[in-house]
């Protein structure tokens, strides 16, 4: 038998290390002490951080919608700008075709003046569906916006200034001039040596 004094160490018991090479217990959580302020500071630093977020999206929405809206006005502008332009070159074709009809007919003509009257129907369909309207300048009082005065005649009858002949038709594009009528207005002031010469 075995000494009494003599024992076998139970394996299945941890030994005990020495102290200075234990490793130090794992640190609880609740065990730290909490700062408030440092919690604070953080929750200010991302509070800040997010305000200059939404700044710059609001910034960035801000120049993307003006962006937008020149271009669109940029392309509304050149659409009017060209189709101002084509108009423009058309009223000469207009002119042409009413100067044919008002040169009268002779029974040779005629279905030619029919074919011219059509044409200038179908062309005055056209552009009053792009909003071209004509002037209607005769009898009216002049008006230098609309009107251009190329000549004046003296007729008693009529009041002074007013229109007595349109020598070539004026146009207008909604509320806008596109071409002022060409006119001859009266003049009833009486002509004689008290008027200046030129």
């Amino acid at each position: 038998m075995l000494p009494a004094l003599l024992k076998v160490p139970d394996s299945t018991k941890p030994r005990p290390m020495h102290p200075e090479f234990e490793s130090p217990p794992p640190a609880d959580p609740e065990d730290q002490p909490f700062s408030t302020d440092s919690a604070e500071a953080g929750l200010n630093r991302l509070g800040a951080e997010l305000a200059a977020q939404r700044d710059l999206n609001r910034q960035m929405t801000a120049d993307f919608e003006g962006f937008r809206r020149r271009s669109q006005q940029d392309i509304a502008s050149r659409a009017a700008s060209q189709k101002e332009a084509f108009i423009r070159q058309l009223l000469p074709v207009i002119d042409n075709l009413e100067r044919a009809l008002s040169a009268g007919a002779s029974p040779d003509s005629r279905p030619l003046l029919q074919g011219v009257e059509m044409t200038l129907h179908q062309l005055w369909a056209l552009v009053r569906e792009h909003g071209v309207e004509p002037e209607e300048s005769v009898g009216q009082e002049f008006d230098p916006r609309r009107h251009e005065a190329v000549s004046q005649r003296h007729d008693p009858a009529r009041p002074d200034q007013s229109i007595l002949e349109v020598l070539q038709r004026g146009y207008r594009l909604g509320g806008n001039v596109l071409r002022p009528a060409l006119v001859v207005i009266n003049n009833r002031t009486p002509s004689g040596p008290t008027r200046n010469a030129r």
